[in-house]
């Protein structure tokens, strides 16, 4: 491994693809040091505090441990919740225009224009729905896929579109 001159800081190794994956490894693992470090310093604090106004020691490491355990539970619940939000997948893009429901501009024979969410598509109609009357101008209609720069579309049904 070589070197690489930085001004100001010396040499720095030229690899430093090892240095950031160990740095992601074991961030996790430093922040609940730091966690476990902050929790420790605030319940002696509260200790302190309290012992000074003069109330006896075991008071004080209650409160201490109260408060301390109403933060571990805080803790746990938000980390639950940011691990919920987190694994969801992003709705956007082609992905996010699935589900939505549009009004068809020009009739779809076999292609015509659907405005979406304020915008209008080229669309043709689902395969299942060939069979089925054509869909006019002003027909609220639902996307099912999105294919290139087209969208396959149905009929809605009542309740899709009524709010």
């Amino acid at each position: 491994m070589g070197a690489v001159p930085h001004p100001g800081w010396g040499a720095l190794p030229s690899d430093m693809g090892l240095e950031r994956h160990q740095s992601r490894v074991m961030c996790p693992f430093i922040a609940r040091g730091f966690a476990v470090a902050g929790l420790a310093a605030s319940a002696a604090v509260i200790v302190l505090a309290v012992r000074a106004v003069g109330v006896e020691l075991a008071v004080a490491v209650g409160l201490a441990v109260t408060i301390a355990a109403l933060s571990v539970a805080l803790g746990v619940i938000c980390t639950r919740k940011v691990v919920t939000v987190s694994r969801r997948r992003a709705r956007c893009g082609a992905e996010g225009l699935i589900g939505l429901v549009g009004v068809v501009r020009q009739p779809l024979d076999p292609v015509g224009h659907v405005a979406v969410d304020g915008e209008l598509w080229r669309a043709r109609r689902c395969w299942g729905e060939e069979d089925e009357p054509a869909l006019r101008e002003g027909d609220p209609v639902v996307v099912n896929q999105v294919l290139g720069l087209t969208l396959s579309v149905r009929r809605a049904e009542l309740w899709e579109v009524e709010p």
